[in-house]
Order: structure tokens, then sequence, then C-alpha cells
């Protein structure tokens, strides 16, 4: 598990730092500067309060399902876009490809804390 965590603190480090050319860098570099700290805290081992987590859950959750049903987002992408290459290039030239890849970063972010949320949890029952 600890890999794990470093390996996507790292991860959620790097997505911020290319932010900075974003067209709402202000608002993406918190969004993934949130899941690197709480996975920096696994790593060292400090306690997380579970609220910390349902914050994200909620906030990163109602953002995706907003991209999701957005004038641009992922339901756009797959019904009148017939689900584009959304990765070859770096460069959005269209407007859904940064909303899907918006959204795509919001479930990364949500797996990630799900399986360190439930990770915490059983492994603090299990060590009472």
């Amino acid at each position: 598990m600890k890999f794990f965590n470093i390996f996507f603190c790292f991860v959620f480090i790097l997505f911020a730092a290319v932010q900075y050319n974003d067209p709402d860098p202000y608002l993406w570099i918190p969004i993934y500067l949130y899941p690197a700290l709480l996975c920096y805290f696994k790593i060292i081992q400090k306690h997380i309060h579970k609220m910390a987590y349902w914050a994200g859950f909620l906030v990163f959750g109602i953002y995706a399902i907003y991209k999701m049903f957005d004038a641009n987002g992922i339901i756009d992408w797959i019904q009148f876009h017939n689900a584009s290459n959304i990765a070859s290039t770096m460069k959005a030239e269209k407007p859904w490809i940064e909303e899907s890849r918006e959204f795509f970063g919001l479930v990364i972010i949500l797996i990630v804390l799900c399986i360190n949320y439930f990770k915490k949890n059983t492994h603090s029952s299990t060590s009472k």
C-alpha cells in the first residue's frame, strides 16, 4: 500500500505541475494537490480524519457528475464525437477533449481516495 501511495502522490504532483498552462490552473492545481497530500499522509502514516475523504468524495464526485452532463462533457463526447481519441495530442483543440480529460482526472482521484479510505477502515478494524 505504501508503494501505491508513493506512486499516486508523485502522479498527482505531476498532474498539478502540468496545469500551469491550463485555462483554469487556479482550480486544477489544488484539485490534484489535495489527493497528493492525502497520499503523502498515508506514506508517513499520519492519521487522516475520515471527513477529509468524505469531503473529497463529495466535492470531486459532484464535479465529476457536472463534467459528465456538461455541454461538452463525457456524454457529449460519446454521443456526438464517437468517443474520439482524446489522448492523441497534448493540446486540447476541441472543448470536449478538455472536459473529458478533466472528468477522467476526477475519476482517477475518486478511485485513489476510495482505495485509501477503505484500506484505512479495513486496517483500523483489524488492528483493534
